[in-house]
């Protein structure tokens, strides 16, 4: 039962075969046996999930049914604000934060008649490194291997059943990333899409906030609920939210699909190369028409002006407790607010340049498209040390392997990342498709159809 999709289980919930507190007890008690080995989450809310499994229970028995989130579990990145709830955001500085009032996209999730099972761990304030007094996420394919920074937990717990969908964010990568590494489908909605309200920030003009999922349908049931206007943001967007399942029986039929060879195979493993070119084919069979496209010839030098602009954006965004408790940050994540704080401002304003340069190009080049095919990340899951995982941060750093992901944070674009193969090592493998800007809904029937073709997204990780 831990493994079905919302698509699968929501008609068994709607139609009594299965009780949400049947569901989410047994869901409760699988966190309860496999967590303490996966450190998935930071926060069990089990009185909580049950109050409200109960009442959906009710409500569905009375004929008051809700949606296809009505009765199902789910979870948050400890990010996201719950009230009468700790959301430490991964932070020491934050660890006894206790919200007033929940994040918008918890009211949402709650409105749809969700469970909430609990709060996900994450990296420090979003970033790369974790606090050296919170748990790193196990990737579930491997042990001591990278499952994806900041919404690792999300990841983690959506790929070994501790949850049917999760609820990431993307700064720069984070619900791709984990999406890639556990093995899972990752919706990055269109930049405003979804309401940032009472979401602890990163970088608010790169920050994005999205579901993490089993199935691409399920990602769209999800953003579908949280998606919308929200007056309490005022950068989240007025357009309607469109139908999520209207195009879901054409698929990719018809569509234009670019591709840039140059920049979906070199410098990534032959494996990994192998399998996005493969998707490619796949869209073709299905009937998708394959249009050469070429990224922007200035890509690398767009790539460092990401770094900058997060650094002096989280600067802000901690002004009121960094430098002031400067002892209470891990050293990956005072490292890069440190950073941030000593920018200067022309250097600043030149990144933002480069910036609206890249997300230009990406949306001239869109233009022309109906979908881009890439990676989702440079490299399968790698083995990290806690030195990697708690900072500082490495030297050298290379802008490069954000070539996958910063571009989507730059333009806003929305992106849907999902499995495509397993590495030649038994790690899995991610294609990332990305869209014009408020079609997540063709991301979704993209997705869907690639899945129905190859199967990818049903592949779990071993020994859970």
């Amino acid at each position: 039962m831990h493994y079905l999709t919302i698509t699968e289980l929501a008609p068994l919930i709607r139609a009594r075969k299965l009780a949400p507190l049947d569901v989410t007890r047994a869901m409760l008690d699988r966190i309860s046996a496999l967590d303490g080995r996966l450190k998935a989450y930071a926060t069990v809310t089990a009185e909580l999930a049950l109050q409200q499994a109960a009442q959906a229970q009710d409500e569905i028995a009375r004929g008051l049914y809700r949606g296809p989130l009505h009765g199902v579990p789910v979870a948050v990145k400890d990010l996201c604000d719950t009230a009468g709830i700790r959301t430490m955001g991964g932070t020491g500085v934050f660890a006894d934060r206790v919200p007033q009032h929940d994040a918008t996209v918890v009211t949402r999730l709650r409105e749809a008649g969700a469970v909430l099972l609990g709060k996900l761990n994450l990296t420090e304030g979003a970033m790369a490194g974790y606090h050296p007094d919170f748990a790193v996420p196990e990737n579930p394919w491997k042990p001591s291997h990278w499952a994806g920074v900041s919404s690792s937990g999300s990841g983690a717990a959506t790929a070994v059943g501790l949850a049917y969908a999760t609820i990431g964010t993307d700064t720069g990568g984070s619900i791709r990333h984990p999406s890639a590494a556990c093995g899972i489908v990752g919706l990055k909605p269109t930049w405003g899409r979804v309401s940032r309200h009472g979401v602890l920030p990163l970088a608010q003009s790169l920050d994005h906030v999205g579901p993490m999922t089993r199935c691409s349908q399920d990602a769209g049931i999800v953003l579908a609920a949280i998606a919308g206007r929200d007056a309490h943001d005022a950068t989240s967007l007025a357009d309607p939210v469109p139908d999520m399942d209207a195009g879901l029986a054409q698929g990719v039929r018809g569509l234009r699909v670019g591709w840039d060879a140059a920049y979906g195979t070199v410098d990534l493993a032959p494996d990994h190369a192998a399998a996005v070119a493969q998707v490619v084919r796949v869209l073709q069979g299905l009937g998708a028409q394959i249009v050469p496209v070429q990224m922007p010839a200035r890509l690398r030098e767009y790539l460092p002006a990401w770094a900058l602009m997060c650094q002096v954006e989280a600067a802000d965004a901690h002004r009121d407790t960094y430098p002031a408790q400067a002892d209470t940050y891990g050293p990956f994540f005072r490292q890069w607010l440190e950073q941030g704080r000593a920018c200067d401002a022309i250097d600043y304003v030149h990144a933002h340049h480069l910036r609206l340069q890249c997300a230009g190009d990406l949306h001239a080049l869109m233009r022309g498209i109906d979908l881009l095919v890439c990676p989702s990340t440079p490299r399968e899951p790698f083995a990290v040390s806690d030195d990697y995982s708690y900072g500082p941060i490495p030297p050298g750093r290379d802008p490069w392997h954000a070539r996958f992901t910063a571009p989507f944070n730059f333009s806003g674009l929305p992106t849907l990342s999902l499995p495509c193969g397993l590495s030649d090592a038994g790690l899995p493998l991610s294609v990332q498709f990305a869209a014009q800007a408020l079609r997540e809904d063709l991301l979704v029937a993209a997705g869907r159809a690639f899945e129905q073709a190859t199967g990818f997204h049903a592949t779990r990780p071993p020994g859970w």
